[in-house]
């Protein structure tokens, strides 16, 4: 029995060498596809729990600015209505 096995591998060793290099492609594989899977779940789970806060936090520095360039706007109306009136009252003349 053992002659026999032995002989089985020496005629096919190529063919018992291509499976096991086949089965380790395949080990490594799924290995990397498993480690990407976990990697990916770790930054999705970041992100839900961290991108409330920051957008929360975004959103108030967009209202801030927001409210400062209303503020410039108000301030620059105000000052083409002065210069509106300063020339247009020679004109009335």
């Amino acid at each position: 029995m053992v002659d026999q096995l032995r002989s089985w591998f020496r005629e096919n060793h190529t063919l018992v060498i291509f499976l096991v290099a086949q089965a380790i492609a395949l080990g490594a594989a799924a290995a990397a596809m498993l480690a990407y899977a976990v990697k990916l779940e770790t930054r999705v789970y970041t992100m839900e729990t961290r991108g409330a806060e920051y957008t929360v936090a975004r959103m108030e520095e967009m209202k801030q600015r927001i409210t400062v360039l209303e503020q410039n706007i108000k301030k620059n109306e105000a000052s083409i209505e002065r210069i509106v009136d300063v020339m247009t009252k020679g004109l009335s003349k």
